[in-house]
C-alpha cells in the first residue's frame, strides 16, 4: 500500500534582500511574478491538501511557474517542505532523506549517465542497494520487456532515440519497484507524435505495475488522457481537484474554465435573469433558459439574478439562421481542422470560436472572412461565473475539491 497524503504543505523560498530592507518591509504584502511575497519570502506554494490513494495516477497541471514541479520535489524531497505535513504508506516524511522514502522520479530531461549502457543504466539503482546479481538481471530483463526496449540493452543512450531515451528513463525508476513513481514533465522534450505515443506508454505500464503515480505536466492533454484524478494550480495555489470528466463539465472558475478544453472556453459579459421561478441568461438579443439540472444548483446556492461572466465552449456553440434571439459575428478566421473547421468570429464585443463539423456543410458551403455568422447555444451548456469572484456559480467549495 502507498497512499500519499500531503497536509497544508507550504514552500516558501526566504528574501535575499540585505536584512535593512527586510525591516522596511515588516508586516507588508504584495504580488510579484503572480506570487505572493511576504516578510519570510515567495510563497511558490501554499496550502496544498490532497489525499492521493494507492495506486492512483494523480496529474498536476498548470501554467509555467505555478508550483507544480516544487510541490513534486517536496514529495520526493530534493526540496524542503517549509510548512505541513507529508505522509507516505503513514509515516511522516517531512524530515526524511530521499533516499528512505522509497520513491522514484523520472525527470524531463532523462538523466542518463552517457558512459553506460541501457542495461547498466536501468541496474544502477538496484546495485547501489546491493540487490544480487540473479535478481538484477531478472529485473532489467522484466522492465525492459515492459517498456519494449530488450534490443538495445548494449546501446548507450547517445545511440537511442529521445523516446527510447525515455523508455529507459522510465525503465530505472521502475525496476526498484518504488511505492510512489514520479514524473516530471517527461514527455516535454519529445515531438507530438512521440509524446502521444509515450502517453499510450505509460497508460500500459500503469496497468502493469502496482504503484502510485504523482505526474506533472503543463500540457492539459497528457492531464485529461492520463490522470485519474487533476490538480489544476495557478499561482503556488490549488484551483480544483477532480477527474478530468468532473474538471471539464463543472470548472471551479474562469481559469480553470479556460485553461482546461482544447479551445479554450468562449467568455462574454452577460446578465442572469430569473423568469418566475426560472434563471435564464441574457446576451445581446439572446434569452436562454438554463437546464433543469442548472436551475436545481442555482436555486441551492440562493445565486441572485445580475450580470455575470457567460461561458460557452466552442464545440457547444451551434450555427443558426437569423431567427429571433441568434448571436451574429463577423468571420476573422477559418481553419480547416480536416474533420471540422474552427471559425475565429468576432461576436458580443469579443473573439469568439465555433466548432463546425464539416460532416454537418454542404461542399459549397464555405466561410469567406468579413461573412457574417449567426449562432446559438442551448441552456444545458451555458456555464455561469461571478464576474468579480470568477468563481462558478454552480458549485460548493466541496464539489472543488472532490
Amino acid at each position: 500500500m502507498a497512499e500519499v497524503i500531503l497536509k497544508q504543505i507550504k514552500k516558501v523560498y526566504p528574501n535575499q534582500e540585505p536584512k535593512k530592507e527586510k525591516k522596511k518591509k515588516k508586516n507588508t504584502e504584495e504580488k510579484k511574478s503572480n506570487l505572493k511575497v511576504t516578510e519570510e519570502g515567495v510563497l511558490a506554494v501554499q496550502d496544498f491538501n490532497i489525499e492521493i490513494k494507492d495506486k492512483e495516477f494523480i496529474v498536476l497541471v498548470g501554467p509555467s511557474g505555478c508550483g507544480k514541479s516544487t510541490t513534486l520535489r517536496m514529495v520526493a524531497g530534493l526540496e524542503e517542505i517549509s510548512g505541513g505535513e507529508l505522509y507516505i504508506d503513514g509515516t511522516l516524511m517531512n524530515d526524511v532523506a530521499p533516499k528512505d522514502r522509497d520513491i522514484a522520479m523520472v525527470f524531463q530531461n532523462y538523466a542518463l549517465y552517457p558512459h553506460m549502457t541501457v542495461w547498466e543504466n536501468i541496474a544502477f539503482p538496484l546495485k547501489l542497494h546491493k540487490v544480487s546479481k540473479e535478481e538484477i538481471a531478472e529485473r532489467v530483463s522484466q522492465a525492459a520487456e515492459i517498456l519494449g526496449i530488450t534490443e538495445y540493452l548494449d546501446r548507450k543512450p547517445k545511440a537511442l532515440s529521445g523516446g527510447q531515451r525515455q523508455r529507459v528513463a522510465i525503465g530505472r525508476a521502475i525496476v526498484r519497484e518504488p511505492k510512489v513513481l514520479l514524473m516530471d514533465e517527461p514527455l516535454s522534450n519529445l515531438d507530438a507524435k512521440l509524446r502521444n505515443q509515450m502517453r499510450a506508454e505509460i497508460i500500459k505500464l500503469r496497468q502493469r505495475i502496482n504503484t502510485t503515480f504523482i505526474y506533472v505536466t503543463h500540457d492539459q492533454t497528457e492531464a485529461m488522457t492520463l490522470g485519474d484524478r487533476i490538480v489544476i494550480m495557478k499561482d503556488g495555489e490549488v484551483q480544483q481537484i477532480g477527474t478530468p470528466q468532473e474538471v471539464f463539465n463543472y470548472p471551479a472558475n474562469l481559469f480553470v474554465a479556460g485553461f482546461i478544453g482544447m479551445p479554450r472556453m468562449n467568455f462574454y459579459d452577460a446578465q442572469l435573469v430569473k423568469d418566475g421561478d426560472q434563471y435564464a441568461v441574457e446576451l445581446e438579443n439572446a434569452h436562454v433558459v438554463l437546464s433543469e439540472e442548472k436551475q436545481k444548483n442555482l436555486t441551492e446556492n440562493q445565486v441572485q439574478p445580475g450580470p455575470i461572466t457567460l461561458g460557452v465552449r466552442p464545440e457547444h456553440l451551434q450555427l443558426s439562421g437569423d431567427g429571433k434571439g441568434a448571436l451574429k459575428g463577423t468571420v476573422e478566421v477559418s481553419e480547416m481542422m480536416g474533420s471540422e473547421i474552427h471559425l475565429h468570429v468576432r461576436a458580443c464585443g469579443t473573439d469568439t470560436i465555433i466548432i463546425v463539423q464539416t460532416l454537418d456543410l454542404d461542399g459549397s458551403i464555405n466561410f469567406p472572412i468579413g461573412s457574417e455568422v449567426a449562432f446559438t447555444f442551448s441552456g444545458n451548456t451555458a456555464h455561469v461565473f461571478d464576474r468579480e469572484t470568477q468563481k462558478n456559480l454552480e458549485l460548493k467549495t466541496d464539489d472543488i475539491v472532490s
